[in-house]
């Protein structure tokens, strides 16, 4: 099962525009500030529900309209319908005509993944952003992953509500049960995850940068204490914040290469061939008996790669079994074959070729 089409109206630049995609390789061609990057990331938003580009949601609509909507078919003979609308009121999804209560139904059917020109910022920024990879991939290999995590949202918020409004010390620590419970359990899945996810990056880390790879996952709170421990521990330091300082929520991933920590240490280009390893690594372990296969977005992948790191990446993306939307400035783009559909767009309008 992969994506079928896709219909977008008003998104970014794009006023209205149709796309059915093969199921191994989409190619869409135009020049910079054509729409190309819009059309990737608009289907990026269905499959996610936010953006890879920003957290306004004003960005998105298109400019003197009021909405957008992005329509999507996933699936193979029997195909599932995804609609996402975005406004004033915020997003709001729908999965084969009802709503959409969570946005990880729509992550359970068009599994969605990107290789962009600021793909670096995996490594670049701060750990939110390296948590969010770490659960996509989470939840893919343990769907109830992300109950279990939006429960741990749900007690976490009536616990920081306590201490912003300076409530007693046994009213925060009633929360501190279903906390320690669901935080736990949190961790232990990403752990368990982290441990099948670290040779298979560092073993493509190598391939591509000729560096041995190691990840660090820190669960949140000090190793030598368990979460109720440290809970306890930092309740004046939760007080005069007034929001609990430990936790899933603060967990982190970090990496080393050849034993040196990566962050600031490597070369922009390093850092993308690194982020690609670790995304690709997640593509690796997507499970062999699901019934959907992932879509892989590469926005423009000859950007900022001398020709040797392309090949490279090249090698490594077309060993992925995986569903690929690339874009590129050149209609005749044959890095991955010949593409089953190709596509031209300019200032917005998006026409098929051949």
């Amino acid at each position: 099962m992969t994506l079928q089409r896709i219909q977008v109206s008003d998104f970014r630049c794009l006023h209205s525009a149709e796309l059915r995609f093969d199921p191994k390789f989409t190619l869409i061609s135009g020049p910079n500030a054509s729409g190309k990057t819009s059309l990737l990331e608009s289907i990026y938003v269905l499959g996610r529900g936010r953006s890879f580009r920003t957290r306004r949601l004003d960005n998105l609509i298109r400019l003197g309209t009021d909405r957008f909507v992005i329509y999507g078919e996933a699936g193979g003979e029997r195909r599932t319908g995804l609609g996402i609308e975005g406004s004033a009121l915020g997003m709001r999804a729908r999965m084969g005509g009802d709503r959409v209560t969570s946005l990880a139904e729509l992550a359970a059917v068009l599994p969605v993944q990107i290789i962009d020109p600021e793909v670096h910022r995996l490594i670049e920024e701060g750990p939110s952003r390296r948590r969010r990879y770490l659960d996509w991939g989470v939840f893919h290999v343990e769907h109830s992953f992300v109950k279990r995590w939006q429960q741990y949202q749900q007690v976490l918020k009536q616990r920081n509500a306590a201490l912003k409004a300076r409530q007693p010390a046994a009213a925060v620590s009633a929360w501190d049960i279903d906390l320690v419970r669901l935080g736990v359990s949190i961790h232990e899945a990403r752990a368990r995850y982290v441990d099948l996810l670290a040779p298979v990056a560092s073993d493509i880390a190598e391939r591509l940068l000729g560096l041995p790879l190691s990840m660090s996952y820190r669960a949140g709170w000090p190793r030598d204490l368990s979460l109720g421990e440290a809970l306890k521990a930092s309740w004046i330091h939760d007080q005069d914040a007034g929001v609990t300082q430990v936790g899933p929520q603060r967990a982190e991933i970090t990496f080393r290469l050849d034993g040196a920590p990566v962050k600031d240490r490597i070369s922009r280009g390093q850092q993308k061939l690194l982020a690609s390893s670790l995304l690709m690594a997640q593509l690796s372990l997507f499970p062999n008996d699901a019934q959907i296969r992932p879509t892989l977005l590469l926005d423009d992948p000859a950007a900022e790669l001398d020709s040797d790191r392309l090949l490279g990446l090249i090698r490594e993306v077309t060993a992925q079994s995986v569903q690929l939307v690339v874009t590129s400035l050149s209609t005749n783009f044959g890095a991955f074959g010949m593409p089953g559909r190709r596509y031209s767009i300019s200032g917005g309008a998006v026409e098929e070729v051949g």
